[in-house]
């Protein structure tokens, strides 16, 4: 999830499904879970989900700070650890993977719907990418229809968001572990 957890009321209906992260850092007390442990195929990965800060509009405790505390508290009870930084600012996405880097297996930044070509294993081993990218409509303003996401821009009036139609694409990445959980190679993939 991210900036948009809050968009429809229903999620409240389901927010605390174990299935389902929200990010970690927001406040405590709030509905839901900003992490879990899941298992597939005999190893134990927990899943992490934060909010930046930079540019976000929404209230927030440190991601760096409640990460490193998430990570300290599972990393003797899971194999792998990856991170969803959900974040506006590239430089606060690679800020916070060289803090990470060597405490979780796989960093990968979402929100701006465009994937990035900086894939890469920092120094310490973790495979970061700034952003994951997107799956939807290719062509398209993030997803939006173009017309209506330009009249917005041109006229800075309210446009309502509509979803583009036509051909999808599906932005993500291949990660290739060793057998001792340790990243090999990252791979960005486009269809």
């Amino acid at each position: 999830m991210g900036n948009h957890t809050w968009g429809k009321k229903e999620i409240f209906c389901f927010i605390d499904h174990k299935q389902l992260i929200r990010p970690a850092n927001y406040p405590e007390g709030v509905k839901g879970n900003g992490y879990g442990i899941y298992e597939c195929k005999g190893k134990k990965i927990g899943i992490i989900n934060l909010l930046g800060r930079t540019n976000m509009n929404v209230l927030t405790e440190n991601p760096f700070l409640i990460c490193k505390e998430i990570v300290s508290k599972i990393k003797q009870e899971t194999d792998i650890i990856i991170v969803d930084f959900h974040a506006e600012a590239t430089a606060e996405k690679i800020a916070f993977a060289h803090f990470m880097d060597g405490s979780a297996n796989i960093i990968f930044g979402t929100h701006t719907h465009v994937q990035t070509a900086d894939e890469r294993i920092l120094p310490k081993g973790t495979a970061y990418i700034t952003d994951i990218g997107m799956t939807g409509p290719k062509d398209s303003v993030i997803g939006m229809d173009i017309e209506a996401s330009v009249k917005r821009f041109v006229t800075t009036l309210p446009e309502k968001y509509k979803v583009a139609e036509g051909e999808s694409m599906l932005n993500g990445c291949i990660f290739d572990l060793d057998e001792n959980n340790n990243i090999k190679e990252i791979k960005r993939v486009n269809y």
